[in-house]
C-alpha cells in the first residue's frame, strides 16, 4: 500500500514486482528456519505450494490486464474482519488437531494454496495472515504449524508473482 501512495501513477504490476522482490527472500528464509524446528506435513504442503505457485502466476497475469483498485479499498475491512473473528475465538489455533489427513489434507491445502496464491499474485497484502488464518480455521493447525506452513506457500506464491512480473 505504501508503494501505491508514493507512486500513484505507476502501473500496479511494476509496484507488485518491486514488492515481491523483497518478499520472496524474507519468506524463503523464514520457511527454512521453520522447517528446521517444526514438523511440517510435507506430503500435503508440497502439492499445496505447487498450487500456490500456479494460482499466483494466474493472479499476477490477471493484474497485468485488470486494475486491483477495488481490493485496495476492501482490504482494510477484510483484514479487520479476520482480526475480529480471531479475537472472538480465543481458543482458535491453540491446539494442533488437523481436520484432514493424507490425500484429503493435501487436497484441502492445495485448494487453499491455489485460492490464496491467486490473491497473492493479484494483490498480495495480508497473504501470510490469510494463509495462517485458513490453516488454523479450516485445516485445524495450531498457530505454530499454520505459520510454518504459510511461509512455505507464501514463498511459492511470491516466487511465482516475481517471476511473472520480471
Amino acid at each position: 500500500p505504501a508503494l501505491f501512495a508514493i507512486f500513484p501513477n505507476t502501473h500496479p504490476a511494476t509496484l507488485f514486482g518491486i514488492n515481491k522482490g523483497a518478499a520472496v527472500w524474507g519468506t524463503a528464509v523464514a520457511t527454512a528456519q521453520y522447517a528446521r524446528r517444526v514438523d511440517m506435513p510435507w506430503a500435503a504442503l508440497l502439492p499445496a505450494a505447487a498450487m500456490a505457485f500456479a494460482g499466483a502466476m494466474a493472479g499476477a497475469w490477471t493484474v497485468t490486464v485488470v486494475s486491483p483498485g477495488f481490493l485496495r479499498r476492501a482490504l482494510p475491512f477484510i483484514l479487520g474482519a479476520v482480526l475480529l473473528y480471531t479475537l472472538m475465538r480465543k481458543e482458535l489455533g491453540r491446539e494442533h488437531a488437523p481436520a484432514f489427513s493424507g490425500a484429503r489434507q493435501a487436497a484441502a491445502a492445495s485448494l487453499l494454496g491455489a485460492t490464496i496464491g491467486f490473491y497473492d499474485g493479484f494483490f498480495g497484502p495480508g497473504t501470510g495472515s490469510f494463509f495462517v488464518f485458513l490453516f488454523v480455521r479450516w485445516l485445524g493447525f495450531d498457530f505454530l504449524h499454520a505459520s510454518a506452513s504459510a511461509k512455505l506457500l507464501n514463498t511459492a506464491s511470491n516466487g511465482a508473482a516475481l517471476l511473472l512480473f520480471a
